[in-house]
């Protein structure tokens, strides 16, 4: 079985103790690459140096909603100038070339109005700045998308797929490649509607623990309702733990649990699920397969 575990925070310090010894424990699941993003300037330069040292990570860079108050008129070129590898040569050309393009997508980036840590507004700024930086760099995104007290209404997302409706129409007018693969939404919970909007746009719909919880019943409806062709797994590391790990720090290993949840919404095997998923990865991120 090979897996791919599209959204790990491996950097935080939660790792610290046993980060070597999680890498090998998602080895031993089938995990072959891992993607790390970055939350802020300083950890987007973190987790590349963390990729280099690994040919299972890959990384992300960019700035987080929470963290956009930071944002100012030399980040972008702050974050664009990690585009560069110790070599000199440009990171996002010759992707998975030895310690070379590491940096595959431009995230976490989106809009959080559950801790509203920044203003709407200025949240916004901050991440039209970052799609224009992957519309450069021709990298996908990585979408966060967090309602106010994670409630059943839209707003954030009915916002962000604006915005997003809005980029990736340029993207088409400007014939800009990215818009066959704009990017995930990742760790997804809003409603079918915004899911096949996202759909409709090319991107690709991220799943993660809480698909295993017991009462997660409308997150499941949700995810049996996509195909499979359209969904990337996460674990979202080390939050958000599957069952029966829930409430503990999860790992990379764990995403062989979320697959299985997976397969049996849609009927199939997790092979199945892990193939899929595997492959929707590649053609978003654009690594080179392993041998």
């Amino acid at each position: 079985m090979i897996l791919t575990d599209t959204h790990c925070h491996l950097d935080l310090e939660k790792f610290d103790l046993d980060r070597e010894a999680a890498l090998e424990r998602a080895a031993r699941e089938g995990v072959t690459r891992i993607l790390i993003p970055g939350i802020s300037l300083p950890s987007s330069r973190g987790v590349v140096k963390l990729a280099e040292s690994h040919s299972m990570l890959y990384a992300a860079v960019g700035v987080h909603p929470t963290e956009a108050a930071a944002w100012n008129e030399s980040t972008r070129d702050e974050l664009l100038a990690l585009f560069h590898s110790p070599t000199g040569t440009s990171a996002h050309q010759g992707r998975g070339a030895g310690g070379e393009g590491k940096i595959v997508a431009i995230g976490e980036i989106g809009l959080d109005y559950y801790w509203d840590a920044a203003a709407h507004g200025l949240q916004k700024e901050v991440l039209r700045a970052q799609l224009g930086l992957a519309a450069e760099t021709g990298l996908p995104v990585l979408l966060h998308m967090r309602e106010a007290r994670d409630a059943s209404g839209e707003q954030c997302a009915g916002e962000l797929l604006q915005i997003l409706e809005e980029w990736c129409a340029g993207l088409r007018a400007g014939k800009n490649p990215l818009a066959e693969r704009p990017g995930v939404l990742h760790s997804f919970s809003g409603s079918l509607e915004t899911a096949r909007t996202a759909l409709r746009l090319g991107f690709y719909i991220g799943v993660t623990g809480p698909v295993t919880f017991e009462n997660a019943r409308a997150r499941q409806a949700i995810i049996a309702a996509l195909p499979l062709e359209c969904i990337l797994i996460e674990t979202d590391a080390p939050f958000l733990a599957p069952h029966p790990f829930r409430g503990k720090r999860n790992e990379p290993a764990y995403v062989r649990l979320i697959a299985d949840k997976i397969a049996l919404l849609h009927a199939c095997a997790s092979e199945e699920v892990a193939t899929i998923t595997s492959a929707n990865a590649g053609k978003l991120f654009a690594w080179k397969e392993t041998a």
